[in-house]
């Protein structure tokens, strides 16, 4: 079973590696470059899991899950947050806004895929 994925995150070099971590593994990936941009993305799109920075312009991470977490369509889809922040205020503030999980950048590739594969099935 192929899993579609959304990667938010306002680095290209992060999208090509998150995307290439991501498609030998199976996955089917789909990237935003922004908060905004994502929910643009999420409008034709029903993803396994979405995975999101969050320091972004425009909308942050945080403002990004809370949009996400309040569609009917999304409102349960898992959402991985793979950032460089590891405060544990910033986690709970995360978790709270409906995160499903925290990955800290830089990231080992198989985590990251065992960690869409717990959520996303």
């Amino acid at each position: 079973m192929t899993l579609e994925i959304l990667a938010v995150d306002d680095s290209p070099t992060m999208r090509d590696v998150i995307r290439l971590a991501l498609l030998p593994e199976g996955f089917d990936v789909h990237t935003a470059e922004d908060g905004v941009h994502g929910i643009e993305v999420l409008e034709g799109l029903q993803p396994d899991a979405i995975i999101t920075d969050i320091n972004m312009p425009r909308l942050d991470g945080f403002g990004f899950i809370d949009a996400v977490r309040g569609t009917d369509q999304h409102r349960t889809t898992p959402i991985l947050v793979l950032t460089t922040e590891a405060a544990p205020q910033l986690k709970e503030r995360a978790r709270m806004a409906g995160a499903t999980g925290w990955i800290v950048k830089p990231f080992d590739p198989a985590k990251l895929v065992k960690a869409l594969h717990m959520v996303a099935g």
